[in-house]
């Protein structure tokens, strides 16, 4: 690539969903924009994503572009597809970016007719055949940053592997803060957040547990637990609430750059593997994740400082979406959680408890 200061490279990311994948992509987009910029090469990088997902993306000032495009597949929207199709085509990308590696990001791709269509080799569902570009096949056990980071690098990126919280902006800092105080929690005064619903049923961890270890963590600190989750959720993280004296329940009533600035302002975070555990992690938030069936090293919340508890069962992970004996996730106790979350407490992250709780090995 030349170096030519007046130059401009026009950069496709395609990184569809889900949200914690495209968390997890973030670093690679910082690493491609400071590549670029080493180079003395102006890159003008656009993203496209799938509704579900985009808020993620939007005002983040390193990308120039964020196309939103109807959530799974070209069947739900035919012709507004088509049109976009069109509209990324005449952009004339000089490199596209299959972060994706399936079917339906392939379809992009290919859309694109981009100079350098790059991904990597052993991408799923034949998605490689439309690259002109094949990576070297990536290590399925390396966790997914890092594999991006990897296809960053090949493209230019930076290898400095510095990443780029999300840009949660004041406003929804503004709104989270309101809608707390609105609630009863004064501007300023702590609080955790619990995350307790995921999409497979198997990461789930049982709504009794995470009753009691709000109580007990509530009472041990006065910090206020929060609720999160999707509108979907509400009635039964309301339910969870109501159990709980003194929480707030925002379900349903805060949108990803919310989230993300709810994480922001918060002592910690426990949470089961979901998209929302990434982006508390990515949000600056220390996160305490509670794993079963998926694998950590893989695709557990990213940076320094955050807990993953396990029960490390050999047969864990499974990856199965249905199990009739969830013992990785049952096996974990409420007190094996607590008493983690009190050693945090010890190290000075969060208020110093009430009384003398045991501090945790880990």
């Amino acid at each position: 690539m030349s170096a030519n200061p007046r130059e401009t490279v026009k950069v496709l990311i395609v990184k569809l969903s889900s949200i914690g994948d495209v968390v997890h992509t973030l670093p690679a987009l910082y690493s491609i924009r400071k590549g670029f910029e080493k180079k003395g090469v102006r890159a003008e990088i656009d993203w496209i994503v799938e509704e579900a997902a985009s808020s993620v993306l939007t005002g983040n000032p390193l990308i120039d572009n964020v196309i939103i495009v109807k959530n799974r597949g070209w069947l739900r929207d035919t012709a507004r597809n088509l049109k976009t199709a069109k509209a990324v085509y005449l952009r004339r990308y000089d490199m596209v970016l299959d972060f994706q590696g399936l079917l339906k990001s392939g379809v992009w791709v290919a859309a694109s007719r981009g100079k350098r269509r790059i991904g990597f080799s052993n991408a799923r569902e034949l998605s490689h055949v439309f690259l002109n570009e094949k990576v070297a096949p990536y290590d399925p056990e390396k966790h997914a940053v890092e594999r991006y980071l990897d296809l960053a690098k090949y493209a230019g990126g930076s290898v400095d592997k510095s990443s780029t919280l999300i840009h949660a902006g004041k406003a929804a800092r503004e709104s989270v803060a309101r809608k707390l105080d609105e609630k009863g929690l004064k501007r300023g005064a702590p609080f955790f957040v619990m995350v307790t619903r995921a999409r497979w049923t198997t990461k789930l961890w049982s709504d009794g547990k995470f009753v009691e270890l709000a109580k007990k963590i509530s009472e041990a600190t006065g910090l206020t637990p929060v609720l999160a989750g999707g509108a979907s959720e509400r009635a039964g993280i309301e339910a969870m609430r109501s159990g709980i004296s003194g929480a707030i329940s925002l379900a349903g009533e805060i949108d990803l750059k919310e989230l993300s600035a709810l994480f922001g302002l918060a002592r910690f975070a426990v949470t089961v593997d979901s998209g929302p555990m990434h982006i508390a992690a990515a949000s600056g938030a220390r996160v305490v994740a509670l794993f079963g069936p998926t694998a950590p090293w893989r695709t557990g919340p990213y940076g320094k400082g955050h807990i993953i508890i396990r029960k490390g069962l050999p047969c864990s992970p499974c990856f199965k979406k249905s199990c009739e004996d969830l013992k990785c996730m049952n096996g974990i106790t409420v007190d094996e959680v607590f008493n983690v979350i009190s050693g945090l407490i010890g190290e000075g992250r969060t208020p110093v408890i009430k009384g003398k709780q045991k501090k945790a090995d880990g």
